[in-house]
């Protein structure tokens, strides 16, 4: 059954509403940065730039890289954004955009995410680089599809329990990576560990600058947890977004993030800048072999 116009949205050009790409002009290989000024950075590395574009705050650049195809899109911050670039990216090669109905043969995207965090745990320092094991979603955003196939429950009432989470929250959702992308993208100079993505940047990551906190204990409970080894090492607003969405849809998906404060020493690194262009390099040379 063809998708309705006012689900699927199209521009003029017959491009997604939001992106404002078709589908000749994005690579199986799409790796995600939060920050539209990114894109360059990553893409500068890049033998060859075939296509770019930018809509508001989604940027892409799509080329060659050693041989591989690879895009770089922006989301901008959080997971509803997220919403928008996975779903939108997923129409492009899963969806005949001309007749509006899904394709029989599902395509599998590659999506690594390069992003910055704040390490929860003392032992992982400014600089260094975390590969998210699982996605730990606190906001809510994934409960609005059938999300129980590629939940965790086991793991998830344990962290409800350690964490006294409140009921009148959303319950937290635990997603795992996709094993053979990490097996691509891990080394032994990379962390590993479970990911917590919060909604929002002050509260929802226990900031405080005028208002209180519901649960001031949170972040102490968060740091603490550990379920047969798996341990929370790093909060930030997209990854759960991303491998719930991802797992749904049947592609692959992989965050890494450089680490630029380390909340349980109140650290902040000397250079970002120079952290994150350590991870791009990285992140190629990887998915580049």
């Amino acid at each position: 059954m063809a998708i309705k116009a006012s689900e699927l949205i199209l521009n003029p050009d017959g491009s997604v509403y939001h992106l404002n790409l078709k589908p000749e002009n994005v690579a199986e290989t799409i790796i995600l940065v939060g920050d539209q000024d990114r894109v360059e950075k990553v893409s500068k590395h890049f033998d060859t730039v075939e296509f770019t574009t930018q809509k508001r705050e989604f940027k892409t650049h799509t080329g060659v890289y050693k041989g591989k195809r690879i895009s770089v899109v922006s989301t901008g911050i959080g997971p509803d954004n997220i919403d928008i670039v996975i779903n939108e990216l997923d129409a492009l090669f899963n969806i005949d955009l001309e007749t509006r109905e899904p394709k029989k043969s599902i395509t599998s995207i590659e999506f690594v995410r390069i992003g910055t965090s704040g390490s929860l745990q003392s032992d992982i320092p400014v600089d260094a680089f975390v590969l998210s094991t699982h996605g730990l979603d606190l906001n809510g955003m994934l409960h609005f599809y059938q999300i129980n196939p590629v939940s965790n429950p086991t793991i998830e009432d344990a962290f409800i329990k350690h964490t006294h989470w409140q009921a009148n929250k959303a319950r937290p959702i635990i997603i795992k990576n996709s094993e053979t992308l990490q097996k691509k993208l891990e080394s032994e100079s990379v962390f590993k560990g479970l990911t917590a993505t919060a909604g929002g940047f002050y509260g929802p990551q226990g900031r405080v600058l005028r208002l209180p906190l519901a649960d001031a204990t949170l972040n102490h409970n968060m740091d603490t947890f550990n379920f047969d080894g798996v341990r929370i090492t790093n909060l930030e607003m997209e990854t759960s977004a991303i491998y719930g969405l991802s797992k749904l849809l049947g592609h692959h998906a992989v965050s890494l993030n450089a680490i630029i404060a380390n909340r349980a020493n109140g650290t902040f690194s000397e250079n970002p800048s120079q952290a994150v262009a350590k991870l791009i390099v990285y992140t190629l040379n990887k998915l580049a072999v």
